[in-house]
């Protein structure tokens, strides 16, 4: 990863969208997660902004990423938090680990050439009855943000029509999909969707950013967020979705 990449995510992660994101997905974990530690496996885990407090809360935490700096900076945010993350360098098809109670597949669906697959490897790590957390840009905001926050309606129009989007920080092709899409993948890999949540249902329409800045905006704006994450019909709208899912066997 070169050095203009990673700073360019760092700078994401602190972005108020950044919080929101990280802050919106622990919450909704928390729901499905019961006091006793677990065995946590964070696949792209990157530079362990879900690790990092799934360790705070006291769960065995492992993060497999194959950018090396990626793990240098989870590894000292760790450090600073005062909690431990194992950290291993290997591509998330091929790393050799496996009875997890939970696994975390974060935003790596929308880069993978064939969905379908890059889940069933997500899966095979956790045990049978464990948590899947699965997140991923969801195709229905595309539109969203051209008309409303770019009010652009012919962009919006051809958005209707095509899975394919750029990511600005990784400088990526990505494919979008639906939280309809992926449950019904998850379905047929032998999984039941226990939840599905929305990541920013309103922050990424809100053109102005400055705004968001704001201590006292901001804290107002995630407490909304917060509170549609799991009501419909936000989850549909949100910029990104997060579904949950039991592996049945």
């Amino acid at each position: 990863m070169s050095d203009s990449t990673m700073t360019a995510w760092r700078q994401w992660r602190e972005s108020p969208w950044g919080r929101l994101r990280y802050t919106l997905a622990e919450a909704n974990l928390a729901r499905h997660l019961g006091p006793d530690p677990l065995r946590v496996l964070d696949l792209a885990g990157g530079d362990g902004g879900d690790a990092v407090p799934l360790a705070r809360r006291g769960h065995d935490v492992t993060i497999v990423d194959r950018s090396a700096e990626m793990l240098a900076a989870a590894k000292e945010d760790a450090e600073a938090a005062g909690v431990s993350v194992a950290l291993v360098e290997a591509d998330v098809a091929d790393h050799g680990l496996d009875g997890f109670d939970v696994v975390l597949c974060h935003n790596l669906v929308q880069y993978a050439g064939d969905a379908t697959a890059c889940l069933a490897s997500a899966l095979e790590p956790l045990r049978t009855g464990g948590l899947l957390s699965v997140m991923a840009v969801n195709k229905h905001s595309a539109p969203l943000l051209a008309a409303i926050r770019e009010t652009d309606p012919v962009a919006a129009l051809t958005a209707l029509e095509t899975d394919q989007a750029r990511s600005v920080t990784f400088d990526a092709t990505m494919t979008l999909h639906t939280a309809e899409d992926v449950g019904d993948r998850l379905a047929a890999l032998g999984c039941a969707v226990t939840g599905h949540y929305g990541i920013r249902a309103f922050c990424d329409y809100i053109a102005d950013d400055q705004s968001k800045a704001d201590p006292a905006f901001f804290a107002d704006l995630e407490r909304l967020e917060l509170a549609v994450t799991a009501r419909p019909p936000y989850p549909h709208l949100a910029r990104q979705f997060q579904l949950t899912a039991t592996k049945l066997g």
